[in-house]
């Protein structure tokens, strides 16, 4: 049985892969952002406790998380109360939408090479 230099396919797949990845939109490429885009991609608005009970995060987690997809403009965030408890609700905007869609674009491109 001929010797595999498995060092080669390890630097081979490694170079594809950070070839791959390099173009990928890195404020989607987290578990967790692209879970709270996901979810807003299928509503018109969720609240932070839906988001929280769907993607399984902490709070502390996914509040850091939302909001640097709010600084990046992806999503807009309201922040009200709900009788005395305070609620904060998510929704997608323009330009988050425009990159979860070439996110996903992206990616499928790279399945089909």
């Amino acid at each position: 049985m001929p010797m595999v230099h498995t060092c080669n396919y390890t630097l081979l797949l490694e170079d594809f892969l950070n070839n791959m990845l390099k173009d990928l939109d890195p404020l989607l490429h987290s578990q967790l952002r692209l879970g709270i885009m996901s979810i807003l991609m299928s509503l018109v608005e969720a609240d932070f406790l839906y988001i929280k009970e769907k993607t399984g995060a902490t709070a502390g987690n996914l509040s850091v998380q939302i909001e640097k997809l709010s600084q990046a403009e992806y999503i807009s965030v309201e922040k009200t109360f709900k009788g005395k408890k305070p609620q904060t609700i998510c929704r997608i905007t323009n330009k988050g939408k425009e990159a979860f869609a070439k996110y996903v674009n992206d990616l499928k491109q790279y399945l089909n090479q």
